[in-house]
Formats: C-alpha cells, sequence, structure tokens
C-alpha cells in the first residue's frame, strides 16, 4: 500500500463510517480495486483508521459524553453482543473480509430493506438518547451484530435495530454514532495487540506501519467531521431511499464485475 493509497481509503472511510452504506464494505472493494494484498497490516489499517473515523462523534458530541453516567451503562450494554459474538466469530469475520462477493451481495439486500425502513417504522416515540431504556440499548447491540457480515454496515443495523424500537431516524442515528465508540475502540486495540503480538519489524519498517496508521486516522477523522453533521441534516429531511438504491446500484456492478474478472481470468 502506497500513500495514494491510504489517502484514498483514509477519505472513503471518513465519508462512509456513518452512512448506511458499510465503510469496511467500501475499503473491501476499492482495496480490491487498487490491487492491495489482503495483508495482516491491511486489515489493521482498515480497523484503526475506523476508531479515527469514531473519534469524530466524541469531537462534535461531546457534552453528550459528559452528562452523566446512566449514558456510558448504554453504551456498555449495547456493546455487549458485539463483544461476545466478536471473540467467538472472528477467524469467520476474518475470512468474510477478504470476499468482495460477500461485500456485494450484502449491498443488494441492505439496499432493498432501506427502501421500505421509513414506510416500517413511520411512528417514532423516543426522539432523544436520554429516553432509550437499557433493554432498548440491548436489542441495538444485537442489530450491530450483523455488520459482523462485511457490507452490511454498522450504521445501518443499528439505525435500523433502533427505528424498530420505535426511535425516530435522528435518535437512532445518534445513538447508533454513540455505540461506535467503544465498539470500534475494543475492536481496534484488540487488532493492534494482536498485530503486536505476531509482527516482528523493527526499526523502519515499525516506525513505517506506525506514520501510515497515524496519517490514515487523521484524514479519516477530518472528513469525518465534515460528514456526520451532513449525514444528520439529510437524514431528517430525505430518508433512506436514496442509500437504499445506491446500495442496490453498487452491488449489481460489483457482483457484474466480479464475475466477468473471474470469466476473464479463467478464459
Amino acid at each position: 500500500m502506497n500513500i495514494i493509497q491510504l489517502v484514498i481509503l483514509a477519505i472513503i472511510e471518513g465519508l462512509t463510517e456513518f452512512l448506511p452504506v458499510s465503510s469496511t464494505g467500501h475499503m473491501v472493494i476499492t482495496s480490491s480495486l487498487m490491487g492491495i494484498s489482503t495483508d495482516e497490516f491491511v486489515k489493521l489499517f482498515e480497523i484503526v483508521i475506523q476508531l479515527g473515523a469514531i473519534l469524530a462523534v466524541v469531537v462534535l458530541y461531546f457534552k453528550r459524553f459528559v452528562r452523566s453516567v446512566d449514558f456510558y451503562v448504554k453504551l456498555v450494554i449495547g456493546v455487549l453482543p458485539a463483544v461476545v459474538f466478536g471473540l467467538l466469530l472472528k477467524k469467520h469475520i476474518d475470512k468474510l473480509l477478504e470476499s468482495p462477493l460477500v461485500v456485494a451481495i450484502a449491498f443488494v439486500v441492505g439496499g432493498v430493506i432501506l427502501l421500505f425502513v421509513d414506510d416500517w417504522f413511520n411512528k417514532p416515540k423516543v426522539n432523544e438518547e436520554k429516553d432509550i431504556n437499557h433493554i432498548t440499548a440491548l436489542k441495538i447491540g444485537f442489530f450491530q451484530c450483523l455488520a459482523m457480515v462485511p457490507g452490511v454496515s454498522r450504521s445501518a443495523a443499528s439505525i435500523v435495530g433502533g427505528m424498530s424500537q420505535k426511535l425516530s431516524r435522528t435518535a437512532a442515528a445518534e445513538f447508533s454514532f454513540f455505540l461506535a465508540v467503544p465498539t470500534m475502540f475494543g475492536a481496534t486495540l484488540k487488532d493492534l495487540w494482536d498485530f503486536h503480538k505476531h509482527n516482528t519489524l523493527t526499526g523502519p519498517e515499525l516506525n513505517h506501519d506506525i506514520k501510515y496508521l497515524l496519517i490514515g486516522s487523521v484524514i479519516a477523522f477530518i472528513v469525518a467531521l465534515l460528514a456526520i453533521k451532513s449525514f444528520i441534516t439529510f437524514l431528517e429531511k430525505k430518508g433512506f431511499k436514496l442509500f437504499g438504491y445506491y446500495r442496490i446500484v453498487a452491488g449489481i456492478a460489483i457482483i457484474v464485475l466480479y464475475f466477468t474478472t473471474n470469466a476473464l481470468h479463467n478464459a
């Protein structure tokens, strides 16, 4: 991975992390199109820069993070399912991350769901995070686990989960943002630790990897700062249908490209 590829991936992460289109899926597809090998560092990079984007939430919603202890209790409850299933299924998840076809299928299925979600859940009763109870937080946490399949989108899964529990679009989106902070922080720490245990790099090679992780995280953070508020504004006015159409078109295009490329290689 060179510096240009790094910048492209970081920008894509910052733009897509909070949209219901799957940032991981976009990075898997982009990496594949750019011919970046799916080695351990690339996988680590794609996780770490997600944390960079997630930290933008802490900056933009800082007052929410210092308002009450119950806020953190709900986040802990909401993240528990991801911790359990993540530890149990990590090897299987890593294999799925290498498959553009899995991403494409998830794009299409998720896109179809987003076409109808505004109509399915159109009578919200919860408009603010402070009104979310602990049981609801746990249920949203289980929905978030669907995003372990690359292409599903953590944002889409948790927002739809929130709306299914009577949250308004804005409340569901914001709680999805908040839930991402401990989820991605934990995932990043675990991946960094695993990489450290198996990594034998020293000196210039290690410095090179650290530099790439820092640059990618900073770029993703800055882009995410710009993207979050724009997404909330758009969501309040337009809903999810445009994202649904985008996912379906992108998924079909990837499937066609995947089988065309394989056919050419086998010819």
